[in-house]
């Protein structure tokens, strides 16, 4: 794995950059991390304290993490334990999804498109204007890659292609706890 580590406010002392290096580099027993793989790690200072955020793409999604401390070896530390539990969490979720799934029929399809065609457009007041827009490529995945993505990026939605059907589908945090899937056709 490679590292981008860059500062705000500043400077990277040789201890620093190699501390964060040894800590990260403790990740690599979970998954598969390309030698092409480059960690992002960005540390500001504030008033009284340093914050590290760290961003670390691998092929199952990407692992984010940020802590604030006094100290920055104790916020480093912090970091490598969020990233840690992250990819525990999402392994646990994985093979629990997987058990509770194996033989069930496959979910239906979780609206009408027809009936949504079919709803007037109202108007949008100036509060509810769109202020973001963003072009996606949904790339092929199973539900279970899905979900680890999703969690990872911690989102409540995620957008992929069903490697089965090829269709576009969502998959979605309910309130309930569990998740929820909405297959176009």
């Amino acid at each position: 794995m490679k590292y981008s580590i860059k500062s705000k406010n500043m400077e990277i002392t040789e201890a620093i950059e190699k501390y964060i290096e040894s800590r990260i580099s403790l990740l690599d027993k979970f998954f598969v991390i390309n030698d092409d793989t480059v960690a992002k790690i960005l540390i500001k200072i504030y008033n009284d304290e340093q914050k590290i955020e760290t961003t670390i793409p691998t092929k199952f999604g990407i692992l984010r993490a940020e802590a604030r401390d006094k100290d920055l070896y104790n916020a480093i530390d912090v970091v490598v334990d969020k990233l840690e539990a992250q990819i525990r969490k999402h392994k646990t979720k994985i093979k629990d999804h997987r058990s509770n799934h194996r033989g069930k029929e496959k979910l239906g399809h979780a609206f009408d498109i027809e009936i949504l065609d079919n709803l007037p457009i109202n108007d949008f007041d100036d509060e509810d204007k769109v202020v973001r827009t963003k072009e996606l490529t949904p790339e092929a995945k199973d539900i279970d890659t899905a979900i680890l993505e999703m969690e990872m990026l911690n989102h409540s939605f995620y957008i992929y292609r069903d490697m089965e059907t090829e269709n576009i589908s969502v998959i979605y945090k309910r309130k309930d706890g569990g998740y929820g899937l909405i297959e176009t056709n």
